[in-house]
Formats: C-alpha cells, sequence, structure tokens
C-alpha cells in the first residue's frame, strides 16, 4: 500500500510541477503537444507542424497563434514563438538517467486537463530515423504510455524536470524521446534564434538494400546493392534531374551505397553550388544522372 501511495503522491508532484509548462500544438485530438521552453518559446516536434504558423493551446484553456521560428526537419525538432504569459519553462534535468530510472510523460489532451504516464528507460542510446530518414544517434526509449497526439511532450523525472522530448512510439509499449542533454539545449537555443539548419535533399524515398535486392529478384532482375528509389517528390532535385520511382541508386560522388546514411554523408559533404553525380541502374540499364540544387538557406521537404 506503501508503494502506491508513493507512487501516487509522485504522480501528482510530477504533475504540479510540469503541466502548466506543457501545450497542445494545432487543433483536434491528433496533432501534437509542445514544451513552454523559456518566455515567448515552446519546443515542439517538427512533423507537427503544418506551416509557419499554428494555434497553440495553453493549460489554462487560453489559446494564441503562434510563429514558426526555426525548425530542424531532420531531427523533428521546432521552435514557436508565441505569447506565453507567464507559462513557466521547463526546467532541463541534469545528468544522466540510467536503465530503469522511472520517468513520466506529461501532455494535455484534447478536452483539457493533464494526462500523467509512468514508466522506466528502457535504453538510453536507442538509434533511430528522422522523419527524412536521417540516423538520430541516442533516443531515449522508455515505457510511459503516450495516447494518440502526443508527440512533442515532454518526459520528466520524479522531481519533473524535462529528461526528453517525445517523438513517437515504437510498437509493443515502446516510445522513444529526443535526450535532452547539452546538445539539444544547443540546437534548440539556434532555433529560437531563428537559426534553422540547411541541408540538402533529393527528395526521394528510398528502401535499403535488402529490400532493393528482393523486389528486383522477384521481377527477374539481377541483384545489385543500392538504395531502391519508392517515390520520388516532383518537386524535388532529384526528379528534376530524372530520377524515377523504381530506380536503383549504386553510386553518389563516386562512393557506392549500401545504406541511406552513405547517401546523406556524400550530401553532407558537397560544397555551396556543386552538383551530385548518380549511377543509377534502370532496369538492366546504367545511368549517369547529375543532381543540381538551389541554395535556399533552410529547411525542405523530403525524404533524403
Amino acid at each position: 500500500m506503501a508503494v502506491i501511495e508513493e507512487m501516487q503522491q509522485a504522480v501528482e508532484q510530477v504533475a504540479d510541477k510540469a503541466a502548466a509548462s506543457v501545450v497542445r500544438i494545432g487543433r483536434g485530438p491528433g496533432r501534437g503537444a509542445g514544451i513552454v521552453i523559456g518566455d515567448g518559446a515552446v519546443l515542439t516536434n517538427a512533423h507537427n507542424l503544418r506551416g509557419a504558423e499554428t494555434t497553440v493551446s495553453f493549460a489554462d484553456g487560453r489559446v494564441e497563434q503562434g510563429t514558426v521560428a526555426g525548425v530542424d526537419v531532420d531531427s523533428d525538432l521546432a521552435v514557436v514563438h508565441v505569447p506565453t504569459a507567464g507559462a513557466p519553462a521547463l526546467e532541463w534535468h541534469e545528468g544522466d538517467l540510467g536503465l530503469g530510472a522511472t520517468v513520466f510523460a506529461v501532455t494535455s489532451p484534447a478536452g483539457g486537463g493533464v494526462r500523467v504516464t509512468v514508466g522506466t528507460v528502457s535504453s538510453s542510446a536507442r538509434p533511430f530515423r528522422g522523419p527524412r530518414g536521417r540516423l538520430v544517434p541516442a533516443g531515449v526509449e522508455h515505457t510511459a504510455p503516450l495516447a494518440r497526439g502526443s508527440s512533442g511532450s515532454p518526459v520528466v523525472d520524479a522531481a519533473g524536470t524535462l529528461v526528453g522530448v517525445n517523438t513517437h512510439r515504437i510498437g509493443e509499449g515502446f516510445y522513444l524521446a529526443i535526450p535532452a542533454d547539452a546538445d539539444l539545449r544547443r540546437r534548440v537555443d539556434a532555433l529560437a534564434r531563428g537559426e534553422s539548419p540547411s541541408r540538402r535533399y533529393l527528395g526521394l524515398a528510398l528502401l535499403p538494400s535488402r529490400a532493393a535486392r528482393r523486389l528486383r529478384a522477384a521481377v527477374g532482375l539481377p541483384g545489385r546493392e543500392g538504395l531502391l528509389v519508392r517515390a520520388v517528390d516532383e518537386d524535388g532535385p532529384a526528379a528534376r534531374a530524372g530520377v524515377r520511382a523504381g530506380d536503383l541508386l549504386v553510386e553518389a560522388g563516386g562512393q557506392p551505397l549500401g545504406s541511406p546514411d552513405d547517401l546523406f554523408d556524400v550530401l553532407g559533404a558537397l560544397t555551396d553550388g556543386e552538383a551530385l553525380d548518380l549511377r543509377v541502374v534502370r532496369g538492366a540499364d546504367e545511368l549517369d544522372i547529375r543532381v543540381t540544387f538551389v541554395e535556399s538557406g533552410g529547411e525542405e521537404s523530403g525524404t533524403a
């Protein structure tokens, strides 16, 4: 009985400490959540946004219109400027949490109120891929249940300090969060200043080499190491250069492609104004395609 009472007390303390710092992003039950991180600033997931502005609903029932200050699609992070009017900024956790540490997920469900769930840290360095396929190297995996629309909400410790930013569920009762470490704070501060990272993208949805070999074999084509193009953004640089769905990317910049990370490494090494040379297998034919990029100075949508 004492354990149950202690847990109840812990949940109440977390709610008292953190609930006022959690907001809803967008309208309706399915959009997402956010975290007040400073005066006039809210942190959320990039995938919760649908444009340069968004509705922000506070724990006291107030609803404001916010403007996106900075966004990092690859890391699934964004900062929204919005009048916080005294809603407290959530404190950041200092140090690391070990495996098995108790954590709490706090969110504001549609209709108001606060939802607090309890779980444990099941992995402290679990890599996962962001919305455009780039690797996020060290996510916090936990078991505090999250309802639909909870992405962007905080994971906190028993003191109500920020441990991570929830991103998505991975099935079977496990959830992933971006760790609230010094690197995240640095990136969030830059986003709050309006400094969105600028990265080149091709506008391709890709399947890894293993899936590519299986699908090519199914239609009688010889196996080949590479990345299979599943879909093409018709407004993206790759589409403009002539890349098509069904193409197999086998080289980029003269480097063989065995995984999406190989392609991201080549893209990241390009200098301003430099084109990307792709070797493509289309059916049984090999083609050389040169992709050029428009320097936009900001994020654009796409997968790779």
